[in-house]
């Protein structure tokens, strides 16, 4: 049976958790196992984790499902179980109890056909973005290793001219039944064929090329379309890109997750972007109107006089496009009042100059201190 932590337990938040919380765990998170930053041996396997359970506790829909039933709400192949929920099957509903019933007497058991279609597995890939790629999208080409269908049998294990032949043993069953001796007597139970494998069909002469897998590992490329506006660790399912199946059965998918780097000036969450904007002590007093950066290219803002440190400014659809619709987000200002270091003398004197006016002592001990009250008021301290 599966086996996988609860999404909130992986998350570190509670059930009833906001979309907010939900967010700030996962951003903390992600930067945390991200394997570019963390190199222990199994980061990437948190990485992968925690990235699922954002996946499902983001989306209304799913997240509503899991909290009903469970990761069987939202991976219907959790705990091995074909018919629903929680791996109950048919109408007893006790496809769990059948499979231990089966284990033991060899029947009541759910057959599965061994010729049956049956879907490939899924593949995993990690593209690398820039915050710009993030924020406009991009093409990449991708290159990966996976099976696909062998081009000289094409699926079929036997060598060109042959066909495969029901397996003599089993008679196309892919089980034999075995009598053995238990506490309770003797009983049947069934088992894999071993001359088959499970297949049910027997091969006489293999492919020379996938001798008789009917798969060939190749190289394969695929043109990822990356959408404006993804975020970190998430991930997008390309249909059919993934193992090749059996039986003639479909290609598996290829989920590729979305690794981020970080920007250099910028911060982001979800479509909001957050800049810093350094002022000198004259732009903050006496206001000014200066060039600010964003993703977009530079906007011009006006500084109202008087600006104090952490004033905060809104640039209304500057941010980064929101995934799922909506426009862009914005990009929010927040200004720090830088402090003048290494005064020159015209400079202090200005400063002298300006504190006589305002009404405070002249003198040289008490110039210094109006210096220290300068410097404490826009977030700096007086040298040593």
């Amino acid at each position: 049976m599966a086996t996988k932590r609860d999404y909130y337990e992986v998350l570190g938040v509670q059930k009833g958790a906001s979309d907010d919380e939900i967010k700030k765990a996962y951003r903390k998170l992600s930067k945390k196992f991200h394997p570019d930053i963390n190199k222990e041996a199994d980061a990437d396997v948190k990485f992968k984790e925690v990235a699922e359970a954002y996946e499902i506790l983001s989306d209304p829909q799913k997240r509503a499902a899991y909290d009903q039933y469970g990761h069987a709400g939202t991976d219907p192949n959790f705990g091995g179980g074909a018919g629903g929920f929680g791996g109950f099957s048919g109408a007893g509903g006790f496809g769990g109890f059948e499979d231990i019933f089966e284990s033991f007497f060899g029947g009541g058991g759910r057959s599965v056909n061994p010729n049956a279609p049956r879907q490939g597995d899924d593949l995993q890939y990690s593209v690398n973005l820039t915050f710009e790629e993030a924020i406009f999208g991009a093409e990449k080409n991708v290159q990966y290793k996976r099976e696909e269908t062998c081009h000289t049998c094409h699926g079929n294990g036997a060598k060109p001219g042959t066909e495969p032949t029901t397996c003599h043993k089993c008679h196309g069953a892919g089980t034999v039944n075995v009598e053995r001796q238990t506490p309770l007597g003797r009983v049947m139970s069934r088992q894999t064929c071993d001359v088959c494998r499970g297949t049910g069909k027997e091969i006489k002469e293999p492919c020379p090329t996938c001798h008789g897998s009917g798969h060939e590992k190749n190289t394969h490329s695929v043109k990822v379309n990356v959408p404006a506006g993804v975020e970190n660790g998430q991930q997008m399912r390309l249909a059919g890109q993934g193992e090749a199946g059996t039986n003639g059965g479909p290609y598996g998918d290829l989920y590729v997750v979305f690794y981020v780097e970080e920007s250099d000036i910028f911060d982001r969450d979800g479509g909001e972007i957050y800049y810093e904007l350094p002022l000198n002590f004259v732009q903050a007093a006496l206001g000014d109107e200066i060039n600010v950066p964003t993703v977009h290219g530079d906007v011009k803002l006006k500084i109202p006089a008087g600006t104090q440190t952490g004033a905060k400014f809104r640039l209304r659809g500057k941010g980064a496009p929101r995934l799922r619709g909506g426009g862009n987000g914005d990009q929010q200002v927040t200004v720090k009042v830088m402090t003048p270091r290494n005064l020159s003398e015209e400079q202090k004197d200005a400063l002298r100059n300006y504190a006589k006016v305002s009404g405070h002592e002249t003198n040289e001990q008490y110039s210094e201190g109006f210096f220290d009250k300068v410097k404490d008021a826009f977030g700096g301290s007086k040298k040593k």
